[in-house]
């Protein structure tokens, strides 16, 4: 009989016990902290996506009762209806102009924020986070006084005192209108992420730029925003997301003229009570939002890559 001594057996066994100790650690403390997240995304996102997707494919009967059989009629009658495809349309116009006009006033503040002192920093951010303190319909009756159509607009007479028109300006319920109101409201989502992004950038890499002879359009083309794009891409799709799914605004400013989707599937939910259509625009914009995160998300990926 061979006996194994127990001296020899112990530090082998005790060696590879810590180490499956600690790779069962590494793996238990990811999904411990992505469990409260993921259960919250669950609960509060993908079971009411769930929910209204399966809503947009059932029949509503005459009484008003929803249930089978299971159809395809109301995307049907959506996209095959000229005046619910002009409402999407224009939300898609609204939602891109607002996004384009918020990169071109962005990109100077959050270049200001980004090569300031701390002090000037700070003001900046103070200035362009407060409007998100006052309630989102509280500004935007603020627009409606101050792009009224008449003489008493704030900004006709302005206008109107100056000599600078000699009748009032058409501004709201209008396309514009809605533009400015969103812009006003989603602009920090915007400046923020340009900030984080181009404070990243070594100053270094632009002033040997500016010492080899290159124009301050020619630095900002070729190195500052290539390096931002990250930021830019979050920016993006955060007020063209917003844009898209917003109601107020639109509601206050834009009128019945100028209806977006949000507008469209309030009527049909709490004036039509057509849920199962109401549930199918809403379908087609959740589509619309997290098809534009997933391209983002792709050419993020793939700038990384080509970065690497």
């Amino acid at each position: 009989m061979t006996v194994i001594s127990a001296d020899r057996v112990a530090p082998a066994a005790l060696g590879t016990l810590p180490r499956r100790r600690r790779r069962v650690g590494k793996a238990i403390l990811p999904v411990t902290l992505l469990s409260p997240a993921v259960l919250f995304l669950a609960v509060f996102f993908i079971l009411p996506a769930f929910g209204l997707l399966t809503y947009s494919v059932l029949t509503q009967a005459a009484d008003g009762t929803v249930g089978l059989p299971f159809t395809l009629a109301h995307y049907t009658h959506f996209f095959g209806t000229a005046l619910y495809s002009r409402v999407l349309l224009k939300t898609l116009e609204i939602s891109l102009i607002t996004t384009l006009s918020a990169i071109v006033l962005a990109y100077p503040v959050a270049l200001v924020m980004a090569r300031s002192t701390a002090m000037v920093r700070q003001i900046i951010t103070i200035i362009v986070i407060a409007p998100l303190i006052v309630s989102v319909v509280v500004r935007t009756y603020g627009w409606q006084l101050i792009l009224g159509n008449g003489p008493t607009g704030i900004l006709n007479w302005l206008l109107l005192s100056c000599g600078l028109i000699h009748a009032p300006l058409k501004l709201m319920y209008s396309e514009t209108a809605v533009v400015i109101g969103s812009l006003h409201v989603f602009f920090p989502m915007m400046v923020l992420p340009l900030s984080s992004a181009l404070g990243k950038i070594d100053p270094r890499i632009e002033d040997a730029a500016r010492t080899l002879g290159a124009t301050g359009w020619r630095i900002f083309r070729r190195i500052t925003l290539p390096l931002s794009l990250s930021g830019l891409a979050v920016g993006c799709t955060l007020v063209f997301s917003l844009t898209a799914g917003s109601f107020v605004t639109p509601a206050i400013l834009g009128g019945r003229d100028t209806q977006m989707l949000g507008n469209l599937i309030d009527q049909q939910i709490l004036v039509v009570y057509d849920w199962p259509f109401g549930a199918t625009i809403a379908t087609v914009l959740v589509a619309i939002v997290l098809g534009l995160n997933a391209i983002s998300v792709r050419m993020l990926d793939r700038r990384r890559g080509v970065s690497a």
